[in-house]
């Protein structure tokens, strides 16, 4: 005996539980007709998408998502399916998994391990269970855990302990650099000390700033991976389980992309999901000619078609003709709709209403930020005619330091490169290059500039990128102090003014539009810290 199991890595909306319902019922009637398929697996928190947040919090969405579960459960027949869903019992709420079929709920799981760290707060809505599951099909005894659950030994132990002989696991698993081996080698160990089979099931799909990166695997009861489905992207794939535990597939391991091609496809994916899930009908963007928005327009063509983009090019008296030039080159390139509108006349305009109250004060940062405030309205006035998202171009060293403008550069709905570090800016644009040639040599090799003032360069205020992006790393990613970072062979002044930088500006990152989340810590979810400070 045994059982052939689909599993459904599977792209959600949170909040369309009718929606969702409909996918999985789709997704399961054809593994069972198409597949043979005896069981279908889906993500954690299936039903509602995740995270629901504090929509978990309002009853009548309770309500709509136990009579889609209803739903789902009345309309597929002929397969189980094992899912995950929100579930009210005894005036809790628990993030459960369940199975089902032909109508019939024939056993439940309660997540035990709830995170509430980073991007996760589970604590705030859900209660811990404390049971194991076990049901048996095809002769073959499977236990259930979800995500956060496989991370401890305890419950997979209680699993093994009850009789399962394959344990599943239901995962919503968001992206970071590396993630995907962390969560092979840590199954692996699982495995280890389990001696059973285990299948990994992963959520895939941009939600705000998270993305959930799929890679759903399979490993033998000897730690051996004989399955991994796509990062990035939908899949599905047929395992064949007998009871003795054996794993049986027919299917080729997707590779492991190397790490900045799993980034860059993170923020394709992250950007394609929020444009489209929030139902705009396309982007626009400035193109300045520098390498932040030359990555950001390149990313938006591979997520969203470049029919659905539109360049805008704004130049002023302080813009070096190479950088019109280049953003020419990359929007042709890239065949994007792209449009010149000096911004040279607003400028004038403004510094003559403000003459007299400027009279007598040199120019400084605030005709810099006029500027950048000017562009900004250019570009959400186009956002606002043609019902396409703003997408922001700064990145993650700029947005920490405070090296950006609100209500200007900073103006939009979507910053891709928020999370990404001007060093990693670099190696995504070579790494996008290596695939076709869309970004300008030059770009690349010309020091980075804001042109806001004559002859102005980045390092002209901030040290080089290669010294601040690793002190940014160690004080925001991995909580640092000053002395800490100096004794690491930083000079402390610089570690001691990056770090006054960062505090300062907490203010700015409040009010910045959300982005792609592709580190261990970025900033909003993950880093909370106090405007007003006194601390450091």
């Amino acid at each position: 005996m045994g059982l052939r199991i689909w599993l459904a890595q599977l792209d959600l909306l949170v909040g369309d539980v009718e929606g969702n319902a409909r996918r999985m019922a789709e997704e399961a009637l054809r593994a069972r007709d198409r597949e043979g398929a005896d069981l279908v697996m889906f993500p954690e928190l299936a039903l509602t998408g995740y995270p629901p947040e504090d929509l978990l919090l309002r009853p009548d969405f309770l309500q709509a998502g136990e009579r889609a579960l209803q739903w789902l459960a009345e309309s597929v027949r002929g397969v189980t399916l094992v899912l995950g869903y929100p579930r009210q019992w005894q005036g809790r709420l628990f993030n459960a998994a369940g199975v089902i079929r032909d109508g019939r709920f024939l056993a439940e799981y309660h997540k035990q391990h709830l995170p509430n760290y980073g991007v996760f707060d589970e604590k705030r809505y859900f209660t811990p269970g404390e049971t194991p599951c076990v049901f048996e099909l095809g002769g073959v005894p499977l236990g259930l855990s979800v995500c956060e659950d496989i991370w401890q030994p305890g419950p997979a132990r209680q699993a093994r302990e009850a009789g399962a002989g394959c344990l599943l696991n239901l995962n919503a698993s968001p992206f970071h650099g590396g993630k995907q081996r962390e969560r092979e080698a840590l199954v692996r160990q699982r495995v280890g000390e389990l001696g059973i089979p285990l299948v990994y099931l992963n959520l895939v799909g941009g939600q705000d700033e998270l993305v959930f990166d799929g890679g759903s695997f399979v490993m033998d009861a000897q730690g051996r991976l004989r399955l991994r489905l796509p990062l990035f992207q939908e899949a599905g794939a047929s395992i064949a389980v007998d009871a003795g535990g054996g794993v049986h597939t027919g299917e080729v391991q997707e590779p492991l992309p190397e790490d900045d091609a799993a980034v860059y496809g993170a923020l394709v994916l992250g950007i394609r999901d929020y444009v489209t899930k929030n139902g705009f009908k396309g982007a626009v963007l400035g193109l300045s000619g520098g390498i932040d928005s030359a990555l950001t327009l390149a990313l938006a063509v591979d997520a969203l078609g470049a029919e659905r983009i539109e360049a805008v090019l704004m130049p002023s008296r302080y813009t070096a003709d190479m950088s019109v030039e280049d953003a020419r080159a990359e929007a042709k390139v890239l065949g994007v709709r792209h449009r010149l509108i000096p911004i040279e006349p607003a400028f004038e305009s403004l510094l003559g209403m403000l003459s007299e109250e400027f009279a007598g004060l040199p120019p400084d940062t605030t005709e810099e930020n006029i500027q950048a405030r000017i562009r900004g309205i250019i570009l959400m006035a186009i956002s606002n005619k043609f019902g396409r998202i703003l997408l922001t171009t700064g990145n993650k060293s700029e947005m920490a330091v405070g090296y950006a403008t609100l209500y200007g550069d900073m103006a939009g709905g979507f910053a891709p490169l928020k999370d990404v570090p001007k060093t990693l800016v670099y190696r995504l644009a070579r790494y996008r290059n290596r695939i076709s040639a869309v970004i300008p040599e030059r770009v690349l090799e010309r020091p980075p500039s804001a042109e806001l003032a004559p002859d102005q360069k980045d390092e002209d205020s901030l040290p080089p990128y290669e010294v601040l992006d690793p002190i940014l790393q160690r004080y925001i990613e991995l909580d640092q102090g000053i002395e800490e970072i100096a004794v690491a062979g930083f000079e402390p002044a610089t570690v001691r003014r990056i770090a006054r930088l960062v505090d300062r500006n907490e203010y700015k990152r409040r009010q910045a539009p959300p982005g792609v989340r592709i580190s261990r810590r970025a900033f909003g979810r993950d880093r909370r810290y106090p405007i007003t400070n006194g601390f450091g």
